[in-house]
């Protein structure tokens, strides 16, 4: 057996120097004390920068003397609030982000990238220095006001979670549910947050006229690894409840087992959607593993970190499911992989779904309960 040991412990080395390769090339780690509370070990210069930022320690232990990131917010005073998209593969055209970055850090998170736009890192940046819009309601009482505007489901918490923690003091996400419901309007919101239920009234209010569903995401229900990979989201059971309880209020709420990693958390998926049918779940989705762009250094470094007995297994299945690569943006490849272990995963979400009962019956939100705003675009009416 000798052999063999020695063998794996090389294939390993080299493995493990090749990502500290790439977390070299856009940044040393962080020390711990610096980064305490968050899952990104790294915050490499935005791909956009024409320089690049190496954190090393120099012996002195000079990072003392820098302080802990902290979460800061800033106000951003966007022109329109809703993004329209022709993606083909995902089931909404539109969609609102009260914010830009997300506390709750999730090591894996697809939208870090998009902090590059701001001029700031994808790691450590995009959990700690976030973007508010508190016009949003405003905003998007406007865009409804316009003249020819066809209402069809508004999809929030597709790209940064709406009910993040700073959520519980701006209050961006209530103002805009408050238009919503004033004016007819179908929503359809995805998030890891407990803070969802606080807004039970106004979502119930609009289930029961057919124009609101809430899905939560859930990656693992072992809070261990859910707090190191999704350190400032609500912990599994959490997430439970607030499916439980959004159910009981007559909203109908589906779970996304999202984003299910390889060789990680792809054994607990059963167990996921049986916990969440329990708990009132009617609909359900899944998605693989992104790591589009910059997110690929800084999950292969928190893998590292927290499981360098499974790194060479983890990456080999991601890239099984890609082409052989970290990650494959085609459309109608990148939500679900392709090969042999997406095929399998796939086929035992469909099973369990079956056997639960789960997407039997797919209930479309309504649009003609619409009433334009009136305002800029629209004749007001003289009785």
């Amino acid at each position: 057996m000798e052999p063999t040991i020695r063998a794996d412990a090389a294939a390993f080395s080299r493995d493990a120097a090749m990502a500290n390769a790439l977390i070299d090339e856009s940044g040393m780690r962080i020390h711990e004390e610096r980064r305490r509370g968050r899952s990104a070990g790294i915050n490499p210069s935005g791909r956009f920068e024409p320089v690049t930022r190496h954190v090393f320690d120099d012996g002195w232990r000079s990072f003392e003397e820098l302080p802990p990131f902290t979460t800061e917010v800033q106000v951003e005073k966007p022109r329109t609030i809703i993004t329209r998209n022709e993606s083909p593969d995902i089931s909404f055209d539109r969609s609102i982000n009260p914010y830009r970055g997300c506390e709750h850090g999730c090591v894996y998170c697809f939208a870090r990238p998009t902090h590059a736009y701001m001029g700031l890192s994808p790691g450590l940046d995009f959990e700690s220095r976030l973007f508010a819009k508190p016009d949003a309601a405003k905003l998007l009482e406007k865009e409804l006001a316009k003249e020819g505007y066809q209402p069809r489901t508004i999809a929030i918490g597709t790209n940064t979670d709406p009910y993040q923690p700073i959520e519980k003091t701006w209050r961006i996400m209530r103002e805009i549910l408050e238009v919503l419901e004033a004016h007819g309007h179908p929503v359809g919101i995805v998030t890891k947050s407990a803070l969802v239920t606080r807004d039970v009234d106004i979502l119930s209010r609009m289930a029961a006229r057919g124009l609101a569903k809430v899905a939560l995401s859930v990656t693992t229900l072992d809070r261990t690894l859910a707090r190191t990979m999704e350190p400032r989201a609500a912990t599994p059971t959490r997430r439970l409840e607030a499916l439980k309880t959004l159910s009981e209020a007559g909203i109908p709420v589906s779970v996304m087992v999202a984003p299910i990693v390889p060789g990680l958390t792809d054994s607990e998926m059963e167990r996921i959607l049986d916990s969440a049918r329990a708990a009132g779940a009617l609909e359900a989705g899944y998605v693989i593993l992104r790591l589009p762009l910059e997110v690929s250094p800084i999950f292969k470094d928190w893998l590292l970190r927290h499981f360098p007995d499974r790194y060479r297994h983890v990456m080999s299945l991601i890239r099984s499911m890609r082409d052989g690569k970290d990650y494959d943006a085609e459309w109608g490849k990148r939500m679900k992989g392709t090969g042999p272990y997406a095929w399998q995963i796939g086929r035992r979400f469909e099973i369990t779904a079956r056997r639960l009962g789960l997407n039997i019956e797919k209930r479309p939100l309504r649009t003609d309960l619409f009433v334009p705003p009136a305002g800029a675009g629209r004749q007001l009416q003289l009785l």
